[in-house]
């Protein structure tokens, strides 16, 4: 018994340097990690539900490296065919250069990849976890735009996605990096959601002087112009121009109304009879009797009289003579009535005007009816249709 002891234990010992020699550069090697890890965060899918599209992130430290790896786990629903992928990403590249990882999807003809658009380090764990792994997100205004191009088929369509990334390894010289999987969405006809993941790649990435003595910082590229918008400013600058020019129409408008010929229609003159009898009316009316201005009276009325002989028959009657008015009265056809009272009429006022008679009250009003019964006796006559010639009403 003692014996079986003293055998096992030396055993014992002998295997133990065996085994820690085996067992020593798993250790170092640290834990392996899945077979589909890092990448998933780093592309945000734009999926309408967020808890779907982080459903295949996982997240795992690994306890010797301390470096953070974002798995990416396929999500296929149950019945579902997984559609074929071809990947293609260049073995080698240079350093702050992108590499394009491109992959074509055949698929449904009524699902889409990346339903809500690819949108590259909107996760800032998942760029950091890329980080980590020797790789950056570019810029999409830098050169290096994410592609999805779609080609649809009978009963299925394909789909090419470009997907770059800038290697940038810690070290220089010579390095060899693995881009982790990268997660490929894709919506189902039904709005379920599918996850493809990419395979791992590797790359062997040159530093670009690594060939050249003393190498010098290149310069920095030059700034680009400012691309922001401003739509309110945008909104106003056209609100304004459009006022502008509708204030400049209106002003054009409002200047031709204004410049615009006028017409205007004047209503038919007053009848001169009627205009006569007014105004001898008025002076009946006036107080100039009763104030003894008996001599201003009378010539109103001469005025009156002479003013209305030349509107009714077509001469001045104010600025012509007695006499010019009599050989003008005799010429009229058919005859003026009353032609012989009508020039006894002027007479006598020329002689109270000219040979300065005072008439008195009774001689003035005794002037204002004789002028008043000149006017109605001359007030012309509205024909009369003759009855003889009218056609018989009712008869046919």
């Amino acid at each position: 018994m003692k014996a079986r002891l003293v055998a096992s234990l030396g055993l014992g010992l002998l295997a133990a340097p065996l085994l820690a020699l085996v067992t020593l550069p798993a250790l170092a090697a640290g834990p392996t990690p899945p077979a589909r890890d890092a990448g998933a965060g780093a592309i945000d899918a734009g999926a309408a539900d967020p808890v779907e599209a982080d459903a295949g992130v996982d997240l795992a430290t690994p306890a010797d490296a301390g470096s953070v790896w974002v798995s990416c786990l396929e999500k296929i629903p149950p019945g579902v065919s997984r559609p074929s992928m071809a990947e293609s990403f260049p073995a080698r590249g240079m350093s702050g250069y992108a590499a394009n990882l491109e992959v074509t999807i055949t698929h449904g003809g009524g699902e889409t990849v990346f339903p809500g658009g690819v949108k590259l380090g909107s996760d800032e764990a998942a760029a950091k976890a890329l980080k980590e792994v020797g790789f950056i997100i570019p810029d999409a205004d830098g050169g290096a735009p994410i592609l999805i191009e779609t080609r649809e088929g009978s009963a299925s369509a394909t789909t090419k996605v470009t997907l770059p990334f800038v290697p940038l390894p810690k070290d220089g010289g010579r390095n060899q990096l693995d881009l982790p999987p990268m997660p490929i969405v894709i919506a189902r006809a039904n709005g379920d959601l599918m996850t493809l993941c990419t395979a791992r790649h590797h790359i062997v990435v040159e530093d670009p002087i690594a060939n050249e003595v003393e190498p010098k910082v290149k310069p920095n590229p030059p700034a680009r112009s400012q691309r922001e918008q401003w739509d309110l400013a945008k909104q106003v600058a056209i609100g304004l121009a459009i006022g502008l020019l509708l204030g400049v129409a209106a002003a054009f408008l409002f200047r031709w109304y204004r410049r615009r010929p006028v017409i205007v229609i004047a209503p038919p003159p007053r009848l001169p009879w009627l205009t006569a009898l007014d105004e001898l009316d008025a002076i009946r009316r006036s107080k100039l009797i009763a104030e003894d201005r008996t001599a201003e009276y009378f010539d109103r009325v001469s005025n009156c009289v002479r003013k209305y002989l030349g509107a009714r028959y077509g001469f001045d009657g104010l600025e012509s003579t007695t006499d010019e008015m009599r050989a003008v009265l005799k010429r009229i056809r058919p005859q003026v009535p009353g032609l012989k009272r009508i020039s006894v009429f002027l007479e006598e006022c020329d002689l109270v005007k000219f040979a300065r008679a005072v008439p008195d009250g009774e001689a003035c009003l005794e002037a204002l009816a004789r002028g008043e019964e000149i006017v109605r006796t001359t007030i012309p006559v509205a024909p009369v249709a003759d009855v003889g010639t009218m056609p018989a009403g009712g008869s046919s």
